[in-house]
């Protein structure tokens, strides 16, 4: 390039201006400037750096445009041209810059940084300009001159807040690329970030930053990921001066620490290659509030989508997962939550995590508990596969927490999981079937006593597992391959839940009935008694009852209300037609300005429980013609996971449960039709449930459907004389029930039965004596004078008193059904027959019944063998055992019956409870509380539970003090619902059962001894087994009733025996030790009594006002060993809903000592007995105990029949029964010798003093009747012992 000759070199000292530019000084204008400054800028864009010349020519005016008139130049304009020229001015002179000033060069670079702000307004006319000057100075990377000055960081801190300030989202990626490059290589070639300049990097990356700027943080997020190299030693070095030293003044983003590691953790991890271990440190940090913040922190870490972190890092990991058992709850709480990203983000980890999710679920924190839940539902909701079984389990467990909260969270999530999986199906066949088990699970929750729980699992069953809304088919057919798959327990809940709500349904109906009745005291005290029982039923009985009241009251006052309430429980409403009823109901108690309205609430929860939402005459349709195909093979069963013979027989199980529910949705010829195929099928289950379905439903076959009754009527006459039992009784009940012809129908098959009794024949007599034995009960008044001949002449005379065959001699107490000889079966059902014909006729005119309890107690002190033959085997003499006792049980529950039963014969009947085989305590204690818990049988039976003290095993004595907790309860719940009730409280009050158990216990015939401490002992523990549970609360000052009720009996005499000083001894002593447990269990007994307790008159003889008892029975040495006995070590009551050991199954436990004393009492079954007295002798072992009492499929075979033959005999035919010396357990004082006891634990029934109440034996043991008699050596029998327990373990 030419320069004109007026212009001087530089080295005058003049300043030489491109060709056409005059001189730029202040005197001229602004415009004028900007003109010049225009023409100069182009030059300098034109140069390049191989102008020496020109480089050289033009030094001056370089100098000279770094002068302060430019640099401080007020006009925008002037700044922009001076700074470009500037940049050009860098990148020409470049390496070395003309300005050899540092402080020159740091107000030339200040400048220029504060002109890069017009790069925030793209479209301003000089952005180009602002563009040029970024992409120069990038390019040439002059930032870069500044690291030979001393204060460079000022520039480059100002420079990097600029830029992060002006960008934005207007900007093109070249505008960001140039800040890029400017930044990355002022890090990267210089010696280092300080930390203002690292803060002015990562200040960006703060959430609050973050938000307001989201270029800055991607322009910061880019420059970090560029610069990881040389940057992460300075970030290491901040974090390790805040983590570690503390030192939160090293920066103002010291607060922030934990928010930047997440960010940078998520720009590249390689940027906390030095700071996780800091982290580790920090989560041992003794301040709670700290560690918490490092476990939020950690946990969006780990838990983040591809981190790596867990397997790059184990030792943090592991440390991370220490945090689980923090003690500080947030901390576990955090953890927790932090579980549920990591499963569903990091499945490999689930595993880990598995073990401490399992402790958390058993966190004491409610809130953690319920948090685990979510966690692992969450993850199951977004794939099954993330959840293994361990997990899903937790949550199963959880199904039955303490808190209502949890409970809830863990039920909704199993639904969900069941709908979506199972219902769905949406992830195949095999993930169904690995949650298979949440159906069952979440209908055994209806088992709980929480009126919630049954409100929950409703609701999940009509949304999730069948869901209303779905159409009536697909409804049905879900409902009906559903009820196939369940199992029996989860099948029994699902029939009692529609049975609860039919009984709801019946007392709204009933309530509305009373509506219609004119206004009336008794008619308000009959709507009252309904309210309380329908409030029981609804969730908060106590707001329930108020609510109800209310409802009732606007029931009274809109008529067109009881009209919508009506049709829904109508029998004929429609599960659509209840929708509407429900949704006209519910809007007329709503109120618009009522945010919200517990009123309704509650109504709501009502009307779910009524409306029928499945069942209508459409859904009976709908499962009749699933049932068909089922029958036909046309339908998908195998598809759904069900054999055909398995969908048959539980649609009809189901259809047969929905014929007492809903009876008139049945009604149809087609219906019936298709229950006439079941009829003639040869499964004889399917057969049986299809006859109670047309005795539930047929009430109008006879007026309405000939056709049916003409098709019907031969085959059930058919089925009573030649089917089964079972169908038997369902056909005689269902003739009785829909026909108007019932007599003539049931003659018809009376008089042929009655003819072709056989007794040689037991296999076809067992149909006719049920048969037989329902008709006379359901129609006494025409069979009952023709059955007493039936009933002399061939039960007793020819059937009961005759042994024909003779039974197996294998010694087992118990076999299956299918072993049981046919003329022990038949016997059963005479039995049966008996008590039937007897309940029939409701009168004892003719003593029948008197002979009747005669017979059955002669057949329990005979332990089953009446006829004393030994022909009958031991389990079948169980089986009379049992069925003797169940028919005292039967005939007790009518009035006119239980008069006539002596104290003798009830405590036969109760002793049954003690009988030495497992299957019958088992199955009479259940009979026995059933019976009981229905307010069917005198409260006097309720005694006989406290004799399951002596139980050898512990699951009967739990399940025996839950019937008792339960009979109890729904006694006292009784009295207080029934006003009425106060009138009979001697036979309704359990505190009245005491009488009758200290009479019980008082003739126990392990009670020979009175005196001794063994039996006292015994009797104690029965007495507080029965008394533990009646004391359990002080209400009404029941203590001190008591007390006076047990002072007064020792006031009378025995009843039984009045004369005979031994038992009114042995029935004082008694007295003695119940007011001794009384009084050291409670404080408040010695105050007054609130009423005088009555003595039964049948039981205890009251005597003269001149008669008084005030001795002591109970010496002080005896008193003071009851009180310190040492206690057994294994506990009798503290099992409760633990699962029945499976009969027969051997157990193995530690054994005993031969020489060491067999006892039942547990450390929790008297409070008053010390633990750390070592003196006592029954050093208690329940180990050999409980492991012979897991019987009894069978009972050891015994092969030499003479032990102890004295013993073993009993009375003859035409004696006295009741004299027996032995009728019951060996008394402990008869085996006081150690082997005698261990005889009395393995000797069959027939043995020594087995006699209908002997301990359980062990099923495995194989001990001879010569090896038990022989007197062994304490060490000897310590060999034998060990050598036994190793072929326990070698089992």
């Amino acid at each position: 390039m030419e320069f004109p000759q007026q212009q001087k070199p530089a080295g005058d000292g003049k300043i030489f201006y491109p060709p056409g530019v005059k001189e730029i000084t202040d005197k001229i204008s602004n415009d004028e400037v900007v003109k010049r400054l225009k023409m100069v800028v182009k030059t300098y864009m034109d140069m390049d750096q191989d102008s020496e010349e020109e480089k050289q020519q033009y030094l001056g005016l370089a100098l000279h445009l770094a002068s302060e008139f430019f640099l401080r130049n007020p006009n925008k304009d002037v700044r922009l041209l001076v700074a470009c020229c500037l940049a050009d001015i860098f990148r020409i002179y470049a390496p070395e810059a003309p300005y050899t000033s540092h402080d020159k060069l740091k107000d030339i670079f200040l400048f220029i940084t504060r002109q890069l702000k017009g790069l925030e307004d793209t479209k301003s006319p000089q952005f180009n300009r602002y563009f040029y000057l970024l992409e120069n100075l990038a390019w040439v990377k002059s930032y870069n001159i500044c690291f030979e000055l001393e204060d460079c960081n000022e520039i480059f801190i100002q420079l990097f807040k600029t830029l992060f300030s002006v960008i934005n989202n207007s900007h093109n990626q070249k505008v960001q690329m140039h800040m890029m490059d400017l930044m990355s290589s002022i890090i990267m070639e210089g010696d280092g970030v300080t930390q203002e300049l690292l803060d002015t990097i990562l200040i960006n990356l703060i959430p609050a930053h973050k938000n307001l700027n989201k270029q800055a943080y991607d322009l910061a997020k880019t420059l970090l990921k560029r610069t990881v190299q040389t940057i992460e030693t300075c970030i290491a070095n901040f974090f390790n001066q805040v983590l570690v030293m503390g030192k939160s003044s090293v920066s103002d983003l010291s607060e922030h620490v934990f928010d930047l590691i997440q960010e940078l953790f998520a720009i590249d991890p390689m940027l906390l290659t030095s700071v996780m271990p800091q982290l580790e440190f920090k989560l041992k940090s003794n301040d709670g509030e700290e560690r918490l913040a490092v476990v939020r922190l950690l946990a969006k870490l780990f838990g983040v989508k591809d981190s790596e972190l867990a397997s790059q890092n184990r030792p943090l990991w592991q440390c991370f997962l220490g945090r689980f058992n923090d003690i500080h709850v947030p901390v576990r709480l955090e953890c927790v939550k932090f579980a549920s990203h990591c499963l569903m983000n990091h499945p490999d980890l689930a595993r880990d995590l598995t073990e401490f999710l399992k402790v958390r679920s058993h966190d004491p924190e409610e809130a953690i508990r319920h948090d685990v839940i979510v966690t692992i539902i969450n993850a199951g909701k977004k794939d099954l596969n993330l959840v293994n079984d361990q997990l899903l389990g937790f949550v199963r467990e959880r199904t039955l927490d303490k808190r209502w909260r949890v409970r809830k969270e863990a039920m909704m999530g199993l639904a969900q999981l069941y709908k979506k999986y199972c219902l769905h199906h949406e992830a195949g066949k095999e993930s169904a079937q690995k949650i298979s088990w949440i159906k069952d699970k979440l209908l055994h929750i209806y088992y709980q006593n929480s009126i919630d729980d049954k409100l929950l699992v409703e609701k999940i069953f009509a949304q999730y597992m069948v869901p209303h809304s779905l159409d009536t088919e697909e409804k049905m057919k879900c409902l009906y391959y559903l009820y196939a798959c369940l199992d029996t327990n989860a099948v029994k809940a699902l029939n009692e839940m529609w049975k609860c709500q039919n009984m709801l349904r019946s007392l709204v109906k009933e309530l509305l009935d009373l509506h219609k009745l004119p206004v009336s005291e008794a008619n308000t005290t009959a709507m009252f008694g309904k309210l309380m029982s329908i409030a029981k039923n609804l969730p908060d009985s106590g707001k329930a009852q108020d609510f109800m009241k209310k409802f009732n009251q606007v029931l009274g006052e809109d008529e067109k209300l009881r009209i919508q309430l009506e049709i829904l429980i109508s029998p004929t409403c429609s599960c659509k037609q209840a929708e509407i009823c429900v949704r006209e109901i519910t809007r007329k108690l709503t109120f618009p300005k009522q945010p919200t309205n517990p009123f309704l609430e509650m109504v709501k929860f009502l009307l779910e429980r009524i409306a029928p939402v499945h069942i209508d005459s459409e859904a009976i349709s709908a499962l009749v013609k699933l049932l068909n195909k089922s029958i036909e093979g046309t339908a998908d069963d195998d598809e759904e996971g069900v054999t055909p013979d398995t969908a048959i027989r539980s649609g009809l199980e189901l259809l047969k449960v929905l014929s007492f529910t809903h009876p008139t949705a049945f009604h149809s010829a087609e219906t019936y039709e298709s229950l006439l195929q079941c009829l003639k099928m040869e499964d004889d289950k399917v057969a049986e449930a299809a006859i109670q379905i047309f005795r539930n439903t047929g009430q109008k076959i006879e007026t309405e459907l000939q056709q049916i009754r003409s098709t019907l009527i031969p085959i059930l006459h058919q089925k009573a004389k030649r089917g089964t039992p079972h169908q038997a009784k369902q056909a005689v009940h269902c003739i009785h029930a829909i026909f108007n012809n019932k007599e003539v129908q049931l003659a018809q098959i009376f008089e042929p039965l009655s003819r072709s009794l056989n007794a040689d024949v037991p296999e076809q007599l067992i149909t006719p004596l049920v048969s037989l034995g329902h008709i006379s009960m359901l129609a006494p008044d025409q069979f009952a004078s023709p059955m007493k001949s039936i009933v002399a002449n061939f039960i007793v005379k020819d059937l009961l008193m005759n042994d024909r065959s003779v039974g197996n001699t294998n010694g087992k107490l118990w076999t299956t059904d299918e072993e049981v000889s046919p003329e022990v079966l038949a016997k059963v059902q005479a039995i049966k027959l008996l008590v039937r014909w007897l309940l029939g006729m409701k009168n004892n005119q003719s003593k029948s019944a008197n002979s009747t309890l005669r017979l059955l107690s002669a057949m329990l002190v005979s332990e089953g063998d009446l006829t004393e033959q030994k022909k009958i085997s031991k389990s079948d003499m169980s089986r009379l055992r049992l069925a003797a006792g169940g028919a005292i049980m039967k005939l007790a529950q009518e009035p006119c019956y239980h008069d006539i039963i002596t104290p003798e014969q009830f405590q036969l009947c109760g002793l049954v409870i003690n009988d030495e085989c497992y299957q019958v305590r088992q199955i009479y204690a259940q009979k026995l509380h059933l019976a009981l818990v229905k307010l069917m049988l005198p409260l006097e039976y309720l005694a006989v539970f406290a004799l399951c003290a002596k139980d050898p095993v512990k699951e009967r004595r739990a399940h025996a003090r839950q019937c008792l907790l339960k009979n109890i309860s729904v006694r006292r719940e009784y009295i207080k619902q029934n006003p009425l009730a106060q009138e009979k409280l001697v036979s309704l009050l359990p505190e009245y059962v005491v009488p009758f158990m200290i009479h019980l216990l008082a003739h126990d015939p392990d009670f020979t001894k009175p005196h001794e401490y063994d039996q006292l002992k015994d009797v104690k523990e029965c007495l507080w087994f029965m008394l533990e549970v009646l004391m359990t609360k002080n209400e009404n000052n029941s203590h001190a009733f008591l007390r006076k009720m047990v002072e007064n009996i020792k006031q009378t005499k025995d009843a039984q025996c009045p004369e005979d000083t031994k038992a009114n001894e042995k029935l004082y002593i008694v007295c003695d030790v119940a007011l001794f447990v009384i009084a050291n269990k409670s404080t408040a007994c010695h105050l007054d009594s609130p009423k005088d307790p009555v003595v039964p008159s049948k039981f205890f003889l009251v005597q003269d006002k001149d008669f008084k008892n005030d001795k002591e029975y109970l010496t002080t040495e005896m008193r003071q060993q009851l009180l310190t006995g040492k206690p057994k070590p294994a506990p009798v009551l503290a099992t409760v809903n633990k699962p029945i050991t499976v009969p027969g199954k051997r157990i193995i436990t530690k054994t005993t000592l031969a020489s060491d004393t067999t006892s039942n009492t547990s450390s929790n079954s008297f409070p008053l007995s010390s633990s750390n007295n070592k003196n006592s002798n029954s050093s208690a072992t329940t180990g050999s105990s409980e492991s012979r009492a897991r019987e009894n499929n069978e009972n050891p075979v015994i092969k030499d029949e003479k032990v102890d033959a004295s013993q073993n005999a009993t009375p003859a035919a035409g004696t006295e029964a009741t004299p027996v010396k032995r009728r019951g357990r060996q008394s402990k004082t008869v085996a006081s010798a150690p082997v005698a006891e261990k005889e009395a634990a393995a000797a069959p029934a027939g043995g020594a003093g087995g006699r209908g109440r002997k301990r359980a034996a062990d099923p495995n043991s194989n001990l001879s009747a010569d090896s038990i008699n022989i007197k062994m050596s304490k060490q000897q029998q310590q060999n034998d012992e060990g050598i036994k327990r190793q072929i326990d373990l070698q089992r």
